[in-house]
């Protein structure tokens, strides 16, 4: 096994059009062999195979010396490529509540035609890791695995029991939400006092340079509107005012046209107090002034040209799909678009519901209030249990670079667990480009070194939790 991991890195280092790096060592050459591994497992719906991935990570695991009764394949019934792995790791003390990491092991599809490289191969690059998935969410997933193999080779015997649950679903598409499945079926299997899971992580500037270390502290909850129009159509030749395309544009277009209100809470407040001051110039004097007045209509403006700010500090609704008509020379009986809401947390969905009618004006267009998605879940709360180790640690591997909360304008797992009590904050000390690592788009990638100190950092974090004092 150990002869086959470096063959593998030698393969990923030959390949890269960069000038020749040192040999990894021993351990980071296992942990870049089952980095391909999952990486190149296909999971993106619907050919996927949350269940394979799954399967291979615990097979690995089981190779590491954790016995079978620590290893839980968990597939829903009827859906067996939807499967989710949660391993115990026991502490020495039974009664102290448990450290959980948790990651999705789904990814996003994507198609060869529109990719630069293949993105289900792996592909080491001037620096970066490239692929579908290198970094949402398999590059945590990875690190979480590898953490146990360490962990167990070492004879690490933490206080508090780790566990670590892959979970399928997270990105939608078909898959069954895993971490709502255990949340609703097995519990007790993934209980803990603490959650550690994706969400956030080191900002970078253009050049490169470390600008800050983020967690998520809150984030909103993904909730999608359908606007619907229908009419009894036509020829074509016979252009009628009525018309369901047009009548539904104009919904759209005076729904893009409006800006929710700024609203603060203690995660973006907490961020852009901080950021503040290390950003500097007229950002920085538009974060502290936001703060002091969220109503400041100019602050408001300069923070909002990044489009990252814009979204952590309100709702926003976009548009996302559209479909309409059924032939070419007929007047379209029918026009869908769905509208998806990134809600603040807090927000009542009936309040977004009825603001979108609002916007619509039109009683033709007719909206569907979603059902299912994400739970409503209250962020949990920043002590200083939290807190403290994540500063300390963060510190002793990036000194200098300030650790700041953030409101997650996307939503995560996170959500599903702080629904039933367990506290989940995304920490997960990788470092990403202005582009985000391209999560979603084309050409996904995250720095060789990026995953190599996160891999540091959250296997140093996990020790300091899980030998933590008190209940």
């Amino acid at each position: 096994m150990f002869k086959s991991a470096v063959a593998l890195a030698a393969t990923l280092v030959l390949a890269s059009s960069a000038a020749a790096q040192p040999a990894p060592k021993p351990d980071e050459a296992a942990f870049r062999s089952l980095y391909k591994e999952l990486v190149e497992t296909r999971t993106a719906f619907p050919e996927g195979d949350c269940t394979l991935a799954a399967t291979r990570m615990a097979a690995r695991l089981k190779a590491a010396g954790f016995a079978d009764s620590d290893l839980h394949l968990i597939v829903p019934e009827g859906h067996p490529k939807d499967g989710n792995l949660v391993v115990i790791y026991p502490g020495r003390d039974p009664k102290a509540k448990a450290v959980l990491m948790l990651a999705h092991i789904d990814v996003v599809a994507a198609r060869r035609e529109d990719w630069t490289r293949d993105p289900f191969t792996l592909v080491e690059e001037d620096g970066y890791f490239y692929a579908r998935g290198a970094f949402d969410d398999k590059a945590q997933a990875a690190i979480w695995t590898d953490n146990l193999i360490r962990y167990r080779q070492e004879g690490y015997k933490p206080r508090r029991t780790i566990k670590m649950a892959l979970t399928c679903g997270e990105e939608g598409g078909g898959f069954i939400d895993g971490a709502q499945w255990l949340t609703q079926h097995n519990r007790d299997l993934i209980d803990a006092g603490i959650a550690l899971n994706e969400g956030a992580g080191g900002e970078l500037d253009d050049k490169g340079a470390r600008v800050d270390h983020s967690f998520l502290a809150a984030e909103k909850r993904a909730e999608s509107f359908i606007f619907e129009t229908t009419n009894p159509g036509g020829h074509s030749s016979r252009p009628m005012p009525d018309n369901a395309i047009y009548r539904l544009i104009r919904a759209i277009d005076r729904v893009s046209r409006y800006e929710f209100p700024v609203q603060l809470d203690d995660a973006n407040r907490g961020y852009f107090s901080k950021m503040s001051k290390v950003v500097g110039g007229e950002t920085g004097a538009a974060m502290a002034a936001i703060v002091a007045n969220p109503n400041d209509a100019k602050a408001d403006a300069i923070l909002s040209r990044n489009p990252g700010y814009h979204a952590m500090l309100r709702t926003t609704c976009v548009a996302t799909m559209m479909e309409a008509g059924h032939a070419p020379n007929a007047l379209p009986q029918r026009a869908r678009a769905t509208i998806n809401c990134r809600i603040f947390p807090g927000v009542p969905v009936s309040e977004v519901y009825n603001t979108l009618v609002k916007l619509a004006d039109d009683p033709a267009v007719k909206i569907a209030m979603p059902t299912g998605g994400f739970p409503d879940a209250p962020p949990p709360a920043m002590s200083p249990q939290v807190l403290g180790p994540l500063e300390k640690v963060s510190q002793a591997v990036w000194p200098g670079v300030p650790v700041v909360p953030i409101l997650q304008p996307g939503a995560t797992d996170a959500t599903a667990l702080n629904a039933v009590g367990i506290p989940a904050f995304g920490i997960s000390g990788l470092f990403i480009d202005p582009d985000l690592g391209r999560i979603h788009g084309l050409n996904e990638r995250i720095r060789v070194k990026s995953l190599m100190e996160g891999r540091e950092f959250l296997y140093r974090l996990i020790k300091v939790y899980a030998d933590q004092p008190g209940a």
